[in-house]
């Protein structure tokens, strides 16, 4: 049988670039004067370029003879917005396209993502705090929601945190996500830091299946988490608001495996899973079906590549170059899904397009577009060295 052709066209990087821009463009109102020379286009194509680019706007403004004045367009990514309405634009941003793909049945998971700061000890109001981590307390931190689609990972959602925020209070507000949906939420996987009262609470109000790593906390389950085999075990938490406390309870899967040297380390090591789901039956089940949350890491990763750099302290501009950072990797998959890959019987044939080659694409389409700088002034002829 002859080979099927992959596809009898192309999508060229200026396209790519364009697709991009046209979605910002779409949900992204900058109100701009009617007799302004720079366009709201103008704008998204250097956010978008600087996030490609790995650099500031500044600097990708500074080199280009085509793009607004950087000034300008800092000015509007401060002035247009507030938190809120970049959460909201945001989350709109990120679902676009992709909801077209997800199947009836979802697998989504929640993380909390911390970036260092390590400015003045003096600025960090409205920065969020936690342990210790890479040298520093102080993070800018957000909180994502992703749908798991046959290995792929498409972020639904991101939220800006500071102090005063839960983990419960941000699983709510990724629970209302969820319900507005039309897919159906087959497992919610959660990090340890959603291990509390409040949020098996709302999992179990909102009758989702879930799996969850348990923090050793009390006499009860450090015992446990100490001695035995592979089991399952009944554990209950406290939780208490105002004056009003209540008890949930929930399985715990505790999962054995012998460490045989790994990371120097010998003996039993024991995992525990709080998680109730129908398809989960035995601890080594528990342990299979939570690692699939791993790739979220690899998101991270993602997103350091593509993400503009800045020193402002201001959080909407932070936020808006992280959506951005987001929506790349979500335009990546979808457009490798539907319009590179390759329909064929048993599932569609994945064709190599690797997200560095995306991210490149986008950034030379972008120098084209701005007219980047490709020849700095001499003060003399070259000479033949320069000449092959």
């Amino acid at each position: 049988m002859p080979n099927t052709p992959q596809a009898d066209d192309s999508i060229h990087e200026d396209q790519v670039l364009n697709f991009l821009v046209n979605r910002v463009d779409e949900e992204v109102e900058l109100d701009l004067a009617p007799n302004a020379e720079t366009t709201s286009e103008d704008v998204h194509e250097v956010l978008v370029g600087a996030c490609a680019d790995g650099t500031s706007v500044s600097t990708l403004c500074e080199k280009s003879e085509d793009s607004p004045h950087h000034n300008t367009v800092l000015y509007h990514l401060r002035e247009k917005f507030d938190l809120e309405s970049v959460e909201r634009i945001g989350n709109k941003l990120l679902q676009k396209d992709v909801l077209d793909v997800l199947p009836e049945q979802v697998e989504v998971c929640a993380d909390l993502h911390l970036r260092p700061y390590y400015g003045d000890e003096d600025e960090t109001d409205g920065l969020y705090h936690s342990e210790a981590k890479r040298g520093t307390t102080a993070f800018h931190a957000y909180a994502t929601l992703y749908a798991r689609v046959t290995n792929k990972r498409f972020t639904l959602a991101v939220r800006r945190l500071e102090d005063g925020d839960t983990a419960s209070s941000v699983l709510a507000e990724f629970l209302g996500v969820l319900d507005g949906l039309d897919a159906e939420v087959e497992a919610v996987y959660l990090d340890r830091e959603f291990y509390d009262s409040k949020c098996l609470t709302l999992l179990q109000a909102h009758n989702h299946a879930y799996v969850m790593p348990i923090v050793r906390w009390g006499r009860t389950i450090k015992q446990e988490l100490s001695k035995g085999w592979s089991r399952v075990i009944q554990h209950d938490l406290t939780a208490k608001l105002d004056s009003h406390s209540w008890t949930v309870e929930f399985p715990v899967y505790i999962d054995c495996t012998y460490q045989n040297g790994r990371y120097d380390e010998h003996g039993v090591a024991r995992h525990g899973y709080a998680a109730d789901a129908p398809f989960i039956d035995t601890p080594r089940n528990a342990r299979y079906h939570y690692a699939k949350r791993f790739g979220i890491e690899a998101s991270y990763r993602l997103s350091e590549q593509s993400i503009a750099t800045t020193s402002t302290q201001d959080p909407v501009v932070r936020l808006l170059y992280v959506v951005v950072s987001l929506l790349l990797q979500n335009v990546w998959r979808y457009l490798h899904w539907e319009y590179v890959a390759t329909p064929r019987r048993g599932g569609r044939r994945l064709w190599s397009w690797p997200f560095k080659e995306f991210i490149n694409m986008i950034r030379r389409a972008a120098w084209t577009a701005l007219a980047v700088r490709r020849a700095v002034p001499a003060n003399r002829l070259p000479d033949d060295r320069f000449h092959r």
